[in-house]
């Protein structure tokens, strides 16, 4: 498997987190690290759609930017800081 990445990185703002608050989402693997491990605990529609938009980009059934753009979403919809 390839490792796919995005156009453009996102920052994600966590609370809980030590690193300085924030992590650098480069691509879907990235973000469904991001979503297994640091997600707050409200996980809506948005956060499945995503989860489900970053796995079909990595088997190629979606684009990266697809993934990318429903990554945003869901981060949103949790209230999280992007950049």
């Amino acid at each position: 498997m390839a490792v796919e990445q995005w156009n453009d990185p996102i920052q994600v703002g966590f609370e809980n987190e030590t690193s300085g608050g924030a992590r650098v989402i480069l691509g879907p693997l990235d973000a469904l690290k991001c979503l297994a491990d640091l997600w707050p605990s409200a996980r809506g529609l948005r956060y499945l759609k995503a989860r489900s938009t970053c796995r079909a980009a990595l088997d190629g059934r979606k684009s990266v930017e697809e993934a990318r753009a429903e990554f945003v979403a869901a981060a949103e919809e949790a209230k999280l800081k992007v950049n």
